[in-house]
């Protein structure tokens, strides 16, 4: 017997089996690098259409942890899938650089700092973290302008900011005023809507009471409130009731001391009173109710201060909770401020940046009293003076400030304001002008822009973009859209540290202000810096007047997405975009707890994307990014990346068995001559696969072009096509039709799938595209476009009718292999019997195209009455080259050992030697 392994056509390719992506992929970013990829990728496109994804700059604080390497690696399969749909795609990167975190973290660790130090040590800070996460951006495969990235602390960024604004004072939208904003007490300053978050905690609700000192119930009834603050009772000034709800004065006794009073509770609510409280009706309850209404106008005294409550009615009050009355003091409460507007009444906040009493509270040792402490000391005088009625410990969900933790208050300070009113229809209409991805984010945005209140758009804080306003000797504010815009062109030059480098004589002399004007240290609000960002980058940077896409969280509907809207509205007219895709939080998979910067001090698990990379690849957290329903809530554990890595694995090894069986493939005339049914269903598969990709990925649908791809490699490829036709590459003649039509069909899968994989494997495609000696990066090509000419519905439809006699052989193979008869089914003699004449006799003519498709040695195909296969062991020889048993082994006088096939491939070979 001769060995006839050398004369087997075995595949051959240098592209490793072993990934060892946490050791290939920095070489790979070194070559991109080196090779100025980026650049190369968006001259190969100069002249297509523009498609420009705007980066969401993240915040410059921290490492990059599987949140933001989500939203990273999410917009780089963007980018990177638009450009080989044709698309030219420049990607500016952008850092959000001012704001609390980083101010609260440089003054936490060093107190005492001028506003002037507080600024260059934030600068610092936020650099040094630019740069790290720079370096762990592009670790991720992402391709960018890394060297030039838009920064909201540049100075030529800071005057677009400032010059914004002025495009707001000129359209009369800012204003000043005294009114509530939420404050943070632990950071000393109002806060953005989207800077809250909210967190249970457990307050004292109290029922108190208010005598009535004028009207036709004075001196015989009080006003009962109920309230879950009862440190904002020093503000108190009206107390509101529902102009239609049915109020009744009760008389009740109290079931501990036998008291008798008369409150005024709105009817429905009497018996959550009584249940709530000590208090129960005396005697029969009141037939007599009146509207709320009837109460407008009436005083009651105020239970610890020397003032009254004026009686008023507002639509607000519900019969949710409470006794229909609410108490007002409208420095504390937005709906407390209206109504404090329209009703003409006072406006208190007798509490301290620090959120502690002052004297104004009008209870002398409350001073410097921190509120929520003394919520305890509220109730003890109430109690001392008669007037609590009832006591319960209430858990809420309430506002917290998101960086220092602290429970937000609700206080009216003087800040300025933009105008939503002005703002909200055109902004609306314009949410309809986009595409939406998913479609309920339409929903959220449009919902969060119908509530909301005016913008608070001023910060008392060192770190950011100075508030360019003036005042003059009046103490009033100077809105002149010209003088700020000559602001933002000073700021250009020298940066915004002049503002607080420069004193107001040097400010006046060079703006010309009149003499005695003068400013303060207050600075915008950051949502404004990053949500001009389409006037900064997109409008002035690269020419469009519309990104084509903003993807961030979910989150992003009440931050980015909206301020965003509202300046580009507000300046522009339209949206700054034309789509938004919304990804969902990164969760543990386990506890569901949200990965972020700010949990990263309690969560105990890794989180950081350096962590997965350096043990798993980039590329295995891009698979990651690409198979998650982004859209909804996104777990992540190392469970599920080990299992990425099995997936991973199977893309790589069949990239690598197609190159490999490739080898020697010289592209021809007449490539596809000796094509088979398999390899024409091979061509009609992939112009499937290439069609649904290209539509998932204009789609921003990743997660279908993964299990697309998935099952295209492990199923159509791996199981069935490379599985039936290795026989033919291995044993066929190397020049043979039937081979070379398979080596083609193997190269344009290989191109195939290698770039519908390149957005997502970017450093494995490319390092396969290399090896197969394809020249450019593979991060410069186009996708295949699907070619309808290739689309073989008959082929399709054989191929499925195969499949199904596949699997009743493989019902008659599997018993026999378990009894022993045969090894595997190479040793059987199989019968297959068709029920179907049409079937039978199209089939009888393929026998030995059948024999490959089902593997087998010997296959006889008979008329039967059902659908079933038979078999026995071969009587044939095996052939010692291809492994089969055929007729002729043992019939050659100089090769015995060889089938007929085999023998003339080996007899060809000896001729050239």
């Amino acid at each position: 017997m001769t060995d006839y392994k050398e004369t087997l056509n075995l595949p051959k390719t240098a592209f490793p089996m072993k990934a060892d992506l946490v050791r290939r992929e920095p070489e790979r970013l070194a070559k991109w690098e080196d090779a100025g990829l980026y650049e190369r990728i968006l001259a190969a496109r100069a002249g297509a259409p523009l498609f420009v994804l705007h980066d969401g700059p993240p915040f410059a604080n921290g490492d990059v942890h599987m949140g933001t390497a989500l939203n990273k690696v999410l917009k780089d399969i963007v980018v990177k899938s638009q450009s080989m749909l044709g698309h030219r795609t420049p990607f500016v990167p952008g850092w959000d650089c001012h704001g609390l975190p980083i101010e609260f973290k440089v003054v936490k660790e060093s107190r005492g700092l001028s506003p002037l130090e507080v600024r260059k040590r934030s600068e610092e800070y936020a650099r040094k973290y630019i740069g790290i996460q720079r370096v762990q951006f592009k670790r991720l495969g992402v391709f960018g302008d890394w060297e030039h990235p838009y920064l909201t602390l540049d100075p030529a960024y800071e005057a677009e900011i400032v010059r914004a604004f002025a495009g707001l004072v000129e359209e009369g939208l800012v204003y000043q005023s005294k009114k509530p904003v939420y404050w943070s007490t632990g950071a000393q300053t109002a806060l953005a809507e989207a800077e809250v978050e909210y967190a249970d905690r457990e307050d004292p609700a109290i029922f108190v009471k208010f005598p009535i000192v004028s009207g036709p119930l004075a001196g015989h009834a009080s006003m009962a409130i109920w309230t879950t603050t009862p440190w904002t009772l020093p503000a108190n000034v009206g107390i509101a009731v529902h102009p239609q709800h049915r109020y009744v004065a009760e008389k009740f006794r109290n079931r501990e001391t036998g008291e008798v009073a008369s409150f005024v509770i709105a009817q429905a609510l009497v018996p959550a009173f009584t249940e709530a409280t000590p208090w129960q009706v005396d005697g029969e309850p009141s037939p007599h109710s009146f509207a709320g209404s009837e109460l407008a106008g009436a005083l009651a005294q105020h239970p610890f201060l020397d003032r009254t409550a004026r009686v008023i009615v507002a639509d607000f009050v519900t019969l949710d909770t409470g006794t229909g009355s609410v108490h007002i003091a409208p420095g504390h409460g937005a709906d407390d401020y209206v109504a404090g507007l329209e009703n003409g009444l006072p406006l208190l906040s007798p509490v301290d940046d620090h959120g502690r009493f002052t004297e104004e509270a009008g209870v002398p040792v409350w001073a410097g009293r921190y509120v929520f402490d003394a919520n305890k000391d509220v109730v003890e005088l109430l109690r001392q003076r008669g007037a609590l009625l009832g006591e319960q410990i209430y858990r809420h969900s309430y506002p917290h400030c998101w960086r220092s933790k602290t429970p937000v208050v609700f206080r009216a300070v003087e800040q300025f304001f933009i105008r939503i009113d002005a703002l909200r229809a055109r902004a609306l209409a314009a949410i309809d002008t986009v595409q939406w991805v998913p479609a309920w984010g339409r929903n959220r945005i449009y919902g969060t822009v119908e509530s909301r209140p005016d913008w608070c758009i001023s910060r008392q804080r060192s770190w950011g973009v100075p508030l360019p306003v003036f005042y003059g000797a009046d103490g009033k504010p100077i809105l002149d859209a010209a003088l700020v815009r000559r602001m933002a062109d000073l700021f250009e030059r020298d940066g915004t540290n002049l503002w607080f480098e420069k004193d107001d004589a040097w400010w006046s002399q060079a703006l010309g202000l009149p003499a005695g004007s003068t400013r303060r240290n207050d600075t915008l609000d950051v949502w404004i810096d990053s949500g001009v960002s389409h006037q900064a980058v997109v409008r002035k940077r690269l020419g469009v007047e519309r990104a084509d896409v903003y993807l961030e969280a979910t989150d992003q509907h009440r931050g980015w997405f909206q301020s965003s809207l509202l300046t580009s509205v507000a300046l522009r007219g339209e949206a700054p975009y034309k789509t938004c895709v919304t990804h969902g939080f990164v969760v543990d998979k386990d506890t569901r707890k949200k990965v972020s910067k700010s949990a990263q001090g309690s969560y105990v698990k890794p989180m950081d994307a350096a962590h997965y990379i350096e043990k798993y690849g980039a590329d295995i957290v891009r698979l990651w990014a690409s198979s998650v329903e982004f859209t909804s809530e996104v777990p992540f554990s190392e469970e599920s990346f080990a299992l990425l890595a099995d997936a991973y694995r199977q893309f790589r090894n069949v990239l690598r068995i197609l190159l490999a069986n490739s080898s020697g493939f010289t592209p021809g005339p007449d490539d596809f001559a000796g094509a088979t049914l398999i390899d024409r269903w091979m061509r009609s598969r992939l112009q499937q696969v290439i069609e649904s990709c290209r539509a998932a990925y204009a789609a921003y649908d990743f997660r279908k072009i993964f299990q697309t791809l998935n099952q295209f490699c492990t199923v159509d490829l791996s199981a069935l096509y490379i599985d039936i036709t290795k026989d033919r590459l291995y044993c066929d003649a190397a020049d043979s039709p039937r081979r070379r039509a398979t080596q083609a069909v193997m190269r344009e899968a290989f191109r195939g799938l290698g770039a519908l994989l390149a957005p997502i494997l970017a450093f494995t495609a490319d390092e396969a595209w290399e090896f197969a000696g394809e020249g450019e990066s593979i991060h410069v090509e186009l996708f295949p476009e699907p070619d309808p000419r290739q689309r073989n519905p008959e082929a399709e439809g054989e191929i499925e009718a195969l499949l199904k006699l596949r699997g009743v052989i493989a019902q008659a193979v599997e018993p026999a292999r378990q009894q022993k008869l045969i090894g595997n089914a190479l040793e059987a003699s199989v019968t297959l019997r068709l029920s179907d004449p049409a079937q039978l006799a199209r089939l009888q003519s393929m026998q030995a195209e059948l024999e490959e498709f089902f593997i087998l040695s010997e296959l006889h195909i008979e008329p039967g009455a059902e659908t079933a296969a038979s078999l026995t062991r071969t009587a044939f020889r095996k052939c010692e080259r291809c492994w089969r048993y055929r007729a002729y082994v043992g019939q050659s006088a100089a090769h015995p050992d060889l089938c007929d096939r085999c023998e003339a491939v080996v007899t060809a070979l000896e001729a050239k030697s």
